[in-house]
């Protein structure tokens, strides 16, 4: 681990990031250059003293996850992610997108969007950064962890997920999701990240076996759905996704598709996330 030139690193990038680049206001009594440590401490969720003492060359080793977040709050590039995984003495992620780090270019698009719900999913359905709209909307998605970072999985094994669709739209959605990765599946053949979820699914859920076994096959890149949201009601929300060039992630654009979503959206805004009960929502969204 190179201490001094990693404090450098990060205490270089922060001084060079305008507020605005990551969705947050200039202020008129700001005194430093670029962002705050405390901001910097929010946007990766970590406290302000640890980002203190990296950039004061004073910290024990971040762990990988901590790196990801920073590279995520600082928007770097995937060149200066790498050389951040260097400087801290762990491998860079692989470009297969295992370390599930969302592009830098797709993060900016997140800023630029604004009250625009939209999120960054990988091409197994994990969703890997999502800005305060989206989070409004359907709740804090980044932070599941094993097999249920994936959105088909915890759609087929926990009812409460399926539960926030409504009913009429359940067998629609389920077969969305396992053609997309019947897609995905068919991209990335002899993939064990992917044949191993696909397997683990069929041990879990029939249902899952049972439109597995249809074959259907297809990219999504328009839809549209409804959330059921605890706290402003039903949402008909227009879903459009643009893919990147190697297929490996998306930018999924969510936009009200009728003047009542509108209302409700706007009502979101205003109240905020308090109590916001992130666990039991938000599957709809891919």
């Amino acid at each position: 681990m190179q201490r001094e030139q990693l404090a450098d690193f990060l205490r270089r990038r922060r001084e060079a990031i305008r507020p605005a680049e990551v969705g947050l206001a200039d202020g008129p009594r700001r005194r430093t250059t670029g962002l705050r440590r405390e901001e910097v401490a929010m946007l990766a969720g970590m406290s302000v003293d640890y980002v203190v003492r990296l950039e004061q060359g004073r910290s024990s080793q971040p762990s990988t996850q901590l790196l990801g977040a920073l590279a995520r709050a600082l928007r770097f590039s995937d060149d200066e992610r790498d050389h951040l995984f260097h400087l801290a003495g762990h491998r860079p992620p692989p470009a297969d997108g295992v370390a599930r780090l969302a592009r830098a270019g797709l993060m900016r698009m997140l800023d630029l969007l604004g009250d625009t719900p939209a999120l960054v999913l990988s091409d197994l359905g994990e969703v890997l950064a999502q800005n305060r709209a989206a989070v409004l909307l359907s709740g804090d998605l980044t932070g599941f962890s094993g097999d249920r970072r994936y959105i088909a999985y915890r759609w087929f094994t926990d009812p409460a997920t399926r539960a926030v669709c409504p009913p009429e739209e359940q067998e629609y959605h389920a077969r969305q999701l396992v053609a997309d990765l019947r897609a995905a599946a068919g991209r990335r053949s002899g993939d064990p990240t992917v044949t191993g979820l696909v397997d683990r699914l069929q041990a879990a859920s029939a249902d899952f076996r049972r439109l597995w076994a249809e074959h259907e096959v297809a990219v999504r890149r328009a839809d549209r759905k409804t959330f059921r949201h605890p706290r402003v009601g039903r949402l008909l929300m227009d879903c459009e996704t643009l893919v990147t060039p190697d297929q490996r992630q998306q930018l999924l654009v969510l936009t009200p598709a009728d003047a009542e979503a509108r209302e409700r959206l706007e009502l979101l805004r205003v109240l905020g996330i308090e109590e916001f009960p992130t666990e039991a929502t938000g599957t709809p969204v891919q």
